[in-house]
């Protein structure tokens, strides 16, 4: 490795780290806000458990991102794979589907049951379309109470389709900061093949930096700000221009010291 890439080493490590935290910070609040969205509606649906199902590759594998209710926790992570299940049907066809016995179901895919120790018997899922292309799944599980379960109604669907719209716009955001964070960290995992030493130990350190931490909170601040509405985010937006044209223009130190 050359003498100016080794001297710039730490200034490109601390960009990534600071990518990589900068996609955590957005991808948490919408993994949180999807699953308030699935708590209300599946309230006002009266049913039992509700679950956001994305793809997982490019072979049509699906993977719960956000599940709530009894066994919301084992839900999460857990992999469907293509074209297995009423959820891999949706996100093929693009059609929503109910069913009022699983188990009847030729196309009910029952090892998430025998992993959760669930019982599914009622199901309405519906597909998520971001940009005309479906992403994946919104599933609404049963109904509260006892069995025998009622099925869900064709008004109950288009409730469901409503709903649908909002979590697809939240998936793309998370799906976007997600694929950030990933390509930051190969990146960061492919600093690694180069030859050198104690980056390890420093990049364990760099988080701990005051500096780092008020790029954190200067990011929570950007992201507050953008959900207050489009005149906020202008405003935000124009400023932070300004900034950057003023400092661009002080070469020795931020014009903000003068």
């Amino acid at each position: 490795m050359s003498e100016a890439a080794e001297n710039n080493l730490p200034e490109r490590l601390q960009s990534l780290i600071e990518t990589i935290d900068i996609a955590n910070v957005l991808t948490e609040p919408l993994t949180r806000s999807i699953e308030n969205l699935l708590r209300i509606s599946a309230a006002s649906m009266n049913s039992e458990e509700a679950s956001v199902l994305i793809r997982d590759g490019d072979e049509g594998d699906l993977r719960f991102l956000s599940a709530v209710g009894k066994v919301a926790e084992q839900l999460i992570n857990l992999k469907i794979p293509a074209g297995k299940g009423i959820a891999g049907f949706v996100l093929s066809s693009g059609q929503p589907m109910a069913v009022a016995e699983a188990s009847e179901e030729q196309s009910f895919y029952d090892e998430v049951d025998k992993k959760t120790g669930y019982s599914t018997q009622t199901i309405l899922a519906t597909p998520l379309r971001h940009n005309g292309e479906v992403i994946g799944v919104l599933e609404y599980v049963n109904r509260i109470g006892e069995p025998p379960y009622q099925s869900f109604t064709p008004e109950e669907m288009d409730k469901a389709a409503v709903c649908a719209e909002a979590v697809s716009s939240l998936v793309n955001a998370y799906e976007s900061a997600k694929l950030f964070r990933e390509l930051s960290g190969k990146m960061l995992d492919d600093s690694g093949k180069n030859d050198f030493t104690d980056v390890r130990q420093w990049l364990e350190t760099l988080r701990d930096s005051a500096e780092h931490k008020e790029t954190m909170d200067l990011a929570v601040l950007l992201r507050e700000i953008a959900t207050r509405g489009e005149g906020e985010r202008q405003l935000c937006r124009e400023l932070l221009e300004s900034i950057i044209r003023y400092s661009d223009n002080k070469t020795e130190t931020g014009f903000l010291n003068y």
